[in-house]
This record gives structure tokens, sequence and C-alpha cells, in this order.
């Protein structure tokens, strides 16, 4: 791409802001060049905020059944999935599956549970607790 190509598309996911978009200049050297946006990134953008929305809400429809634990909900609720929850816990996905249980979630080690808070960005009280609605 062309510097002069760079999109200024007024992006709404870019927030107001810009980033930096690799392009040949005019001697044919790569040069960084603010862009403002693209439509069909922003359009992908958006497909990837609902699909994420919707795990969201299958996930808050599971603890609320009492199939998950609350642990389910917040992973989904802070843009994780289990990978990179086991990633940043340093837990085993397998072992993360289990804290998934209700009746497994309430005997967790506070010291276990505290490293889920660091992670997710929760309060102790909190990640106990299904938000309302």
């Amino acid at each position: 791409m062309n510097t002069q190509n760079v999109p200024q598309d007024e992006s709404s996911t870019y927030a107001k802001m810009k980033k930096t978009i690799y392009a040949k200049n005019s001697d044919g050297k790569m040069q960084g060049i603010s862009s403002s946006g693209w439509d069909v990134e922003e359009t992908v953008t958006r497909q990837a905020l609902d699909d994420i929305e919707e795990h969201v809400k299958e996930a808050y429809e599971e603890v609320k059944s009492g199939k998950k634990s609350t642990l389910y909900y917040f992973m989904f609720a802070k843009k994780m999935d289990l990978l990179l929850l086991a990633q940043a816990t340093g837990f085993f996905q397998w072992t993360i599956k289990k804290d998934f249980n209700p009746k497994h979630f309430k005997k967790i080690k506070q010291s276990r549970l505290e490293e889920y808070c660091d992670v997710l960005g929760v309060e102790l009280d909190e990640i106990r607790e299904l938000p309302n609605e």
C-alpha cells in the first residue's frame, strides 16, 4: 500500500484516535502513516465485539441456571477465553474447566481465587457473585 492509499474512514471503533499503518512512500521506503480507520476493519471489529457480547450473555445464563460458576462468566465478560485465561494465570486448561463447576468453585483455595481476581481485574467478593443484568 502506498502512503496516499492509507484509509482515513473515521472509524468509530478507533474512538476518535488514530493508529499507525506502514506504507511505501514515494521513494519506495516503508513509512508510518496515521490512519483514522478503514470501513472494512470497522465492520470486522464490530462483528467480533458482537460475538464476544453474545458469549457473555450465554455465559451469564449458564451461571444463572447453575450450570457454571461465576468464573466462567467473568472470563467472557473480561474478553478472555479458556486458552488466554490459562496463559495469564499459569493454570492448566483442564484445571480451569474444573473450576467452572459451581460445586468445585466454592472449594477453591483463597490463593487460587486471588490469582483469578488479579488476572480478571475483579475483587474477591465480586468473583463469587453474578452481577445484576
